[in-house]
């Protein structure tokens, strides 16, 4: 563990912006300065939350983004999970003093964080417990640290709704993953979204909310993949190879989560099968090629 004073050359700049920025940051592993999106969401989220943190972090870790959390259950335990199973960057802010990790059946996971070449950090001194208004503190980091913060899941007296208002007075993109309607738990994203906030539909939908000039640090594909450059994909081909990267979709599902009407989407389809991007399946549906990444 080592003090990194406000000033020094491995200070976040981003954090530069906070009024009451930790000076000293306690910083354990390697806090580099790639680009980061923070990942936030309820300690108990519902399977399909866990689904979708860990498709989010793992394909956003796959691009080169460092992903943010706070080590705490449910949510952010898989959102670092995801990215370190990726061979990605995850970066964990605490509540406490890096000698107090919370929960402590995250140490483990805290471990590996720095192991795996990313950090786990925190404004407070060892030996600082785990007090409820330290995670506020902590939240104020998260989303500072970040370009994006994504609400995965949470109720409307949450965490992540907090971590979601600092960011937008940070100026910073807030994206909401848009949720079953019936579930308590899409009350925070689905409130988002309705104030205007953009839909977490996928990596493509995070990284588009990335400031023009962000760099990237993508990780290298294996030689059972070939790349198809994200960048050179229409924004509706993107958003259908979010879709199918881990179902297979009719027409008709397609066009209901996509918002593009039928004749529309069938000639995008079309061209895309063109491209070799897309393979039509058994019962009139449709997946994504498996060497295809984006």
């Amino acid at each position: 563990m080592r003090a990194v004073v406000l000033g020094e050359p491995e200070y976040p700049e981003l954090l530069k912006v906070l009024s009451d920025a930790p000076d000293p940051l306690y910083v354990a592993g390697r806090l580099d300065n790639r680009p980061a999106v923070a990942l936030v969401g309820s300690r108990q989220p519902t399977p399909y939350g866990v689904r979708m943190a860990r498709h989010l972090s793992g394909e956003l870790a796959r691009a080169g983004l460092a992903i943010v959390s706070g080590l705490a259950r449910g949510i952010d335990t898989q959102s670092h999970q995801a990215a370190l199973d990726a061979g990605g960057i995850t970066w964990a802010v605490l509540g406490s003093g890096l000698d107090r990790v919370y929960p402590a059946e995250n140490e483990a996971l805290a471990r590996r964080i720095v192991e795996k070449g990313g950090c786990v950090m925190s404004e407070f001194p060892s030996g600082a417990p785990p007090l409820p208004d330290h995670f506020p503190r902590r939240n104020r980091i998260i989303a500072a640290l970040s370009w994006v913060t994504v609400v995965v899941e949470g109720r409307l007296r949450s965490g992540s709704l907090i971590t979601a208002r600092l960011a937008a007075e940070l100026g910073r993109e807030v994206l909401a993953v848009p949720g079953p309607v019936d579930s308590a738990l899409s009350e925070a994203p689905n409130l988002l979204l309705s104030q205007g906030a953009g839909a977490a539909v996928g990596a493509s939908a995070v990284i588009g909310a990335l400031p023009p000039g962000v760099e990237l640090y993508a990780r290298g594909l294996s030689d059972d993949f070939v790349e198809a450059p994200a960048a050179r994909l229409p924004m509706e081909q993107l958003k259908i190879l979010e879709c199918l990267s881990t179902e297979t979709l009719s027409l008709e599902q397609l066009g209901h989560r996509l918002g593009i009407d039928l004749p529309s989407l069938a000639y995008i389809l079309f061209n895309m099968e063109l491209q070799d991007l897309i393979v039509p399946v058994p019962g009139q549906r449709y997946a994504k090629k498996t060497f295809i990444r984006c």
